[in-house]
């Protein structure tokens, strides 16, 4: 099974619960903050992701580890449903699915935008609202400056690329004035 497939299941399973519960943000949240420990820790990484460790040894670490980040109930239990199925050591690639469930499930549409300098707050506002209505839904942005763009910027919601860059208009240019 690949591990797109694995993450799917797990994140719609925990997107069920958690929405249920009103603690989709909170888990969220809290499961980005394990992922990233878990990524930054090759140990970590080794001991939940190899088969010779045993599960108790697995079980009492994880144990630890939660009593010690004070996760909610929700989280800790999904987090040793990862263990015991042999998960854990997939934890980004769910975490990365579940927040786009969230976002799904709330009709929010996440997109990228790229600027060549940091864009001030009432411009960002402007452009969430274009988008919003452009795409007809909600639309969350994560900001990153680029300075290869030059000026202008590109944004990618979903698949759909809208590029507005001065690096594009010249690439473009620059084809137009070979042929």
């Amino acid at each position: 099974m690949s591990l797109q497939t694995v993450a799917r299941r797990y994140a719609v399973a925990l997107a069920d619960v958690a929405i249920s519960r009103g603690e989709e943000r909170k888990i969220l949240s809290e499961l980005e903050a394990w992922a990233s420990m878990i990524d930054a820790n090759p140990q970590l990484q080794e001991v939940f992701s190899n088969p010779t460790i045993p599960y108790d040894q697995k079980k009492r670490l994880l144990q630890d580890l939660i009593s010690r980040s004070r996760v909610i109930e929700t989280t800790a239990s999904f987090l040793q449903v990862l263990l015991k199925n042999q998960r854990l050591a997939q934890l980004s690639a769910v975490v990365e699915r579940f927040a786009l469930l969230l976002d799904e499930r709330a009709g929010v549409v996440a997109a990228q935008v790229t600027t060549a300098r940091p864009v001030p707050e009432e411009q960002k506002k402007a452009l969430r609202d274009a988008l919003s209505q452009l795409t007809g839904t909600t639309v969350r942005l994560d900001f990153t400056t680029d300075e290869k763009i030059i000026g202008g910027m590109v944004a990618r919601v979903g698949s759909t690329i809208f590029d507005g860059s001065v690096e594009s208009q010249l690439q473009r240019l620059a084809v137009d004035m070979t042929k």
